[in-house]
């Protein structure tokens, strides 16, 4: 029997290097899993869009954890199987506190027709405001949507360093609030903020308990600060050579960068457990 009964995986950095290109042998490695019944679930900070277009592009339509642990939804069928928005008054805060600091975030927002709602100078990357498309909507009064909606979480994408720092300093204590290089963008950083004590691993578990899926057998995939629970959870840790720290320091296996196709190890990192545990 596989000591693993479910394998999770983030998508930027680990999973691919960019969105636009999976190697194909990271998906002969995803095939491979199917052909082992052993399932696949995202874990990551995109939004439903984002993680849901460059995975259908090369055929992939698996469960997915968004925007660090706030919903969960199965891409084949949109069916939501976990959702945690803010509370209205964290939701609140945490808008404010970006306020403080002069900054406007994007806000992601769990609704049948967009993604975020956008101010009308968000302090996000210009790549980033384009990529939303019809997915975004502004708002005049953006403190008042984020009153009225269910806020999944908030961002800065793409942003100089300083202000990310500036938001960091501003949000530490009110939320769940995360720093990292931005991988689409050379440089700089991005930001991200969910509700306190909220994780990717949130989603795992409710995922676990609706397939009947042991949680203390999975092996994750990840490389940032808001991995952190994932792989603290994980039983098996595998973390790509370039990674943040913060994930490196928690790995029980370094596999190769994204860049070099690393995410296909896994199917080796699986058998290599599967023959200890019988031998054991």
């Amino acid at each position: 029997m596989s000591p693993v009964e479910l394998v999770v995986t983030d998508l930027d950095g680990t999973f691919w290097h960019t969105s636009d290109h999976v190697p194909a042998s990271v998906l002969a490695a995803v095939a491979e899993l199917e052909r082992r019944k052993i399932p696949l679930l995202v874990a990551t900070g995109r939004r439903l869009t984002s993680t849901r277009e460059p995975l259908a592009a090369v055929g992939l339509t698996p469960p997915a954890i968004m925007l660090n642990g706030a919903i969960g939804v199965d891409l084949a069928t949109g069916e939501r199987f976990h959702v945690a928005p803010f509370a209205a008054e964290e939701a609140l805060a945490a808008y404010d506190a970006f306020v403080s600091v002069d900054l406007s975030p994007v806000v992601y927002i769990d609704h049948p027709h967009f993604d975020v709602w956008l101010g009308h100078a968000p302090d996000t990357n210009t790549a980033h405001v384009l990529s939303l498309g019809t997915t975004a909507d502004r708002r005049d009064d953006l403190r008042q949507a984020v009153a009225t909606s269910a806020v999944l979480g908030f961002s800065m994408i793409g942003v100089p360093y300083a202000d990310a720092e500036i938001a960091f300093g501003a949000l530490q204590g009110v939320v769940e609030v995360h720093l990292d290089r931005s991988i689409d963008h050379e440089g700089l950083a991005s930001l991200t903020a969910a509700p306190r004590n909220q994780s990717k691993w949130d989603g795992v578990l409710a995922y676990c308990a609706i397939h009947d899926l042991d949680s203390t057998k999975v092996l994750a995939v990840a490389d940032g600060p808001n991995d952190i629970e994932l792989l603290t959870n994980a039983a098996i840790r595998a973390v790509p050579k370039v990674a943040h720290p913060s994930a490196l320091e928690l790995a029980t296996t370094i596999i190769p960068s994204a860049q070099d196709a690393g995410w296909a190890d896994i199917i080796g990192l699986l058998d290599e457990h599967t023959t200890n545990e019988a031998e054991t």
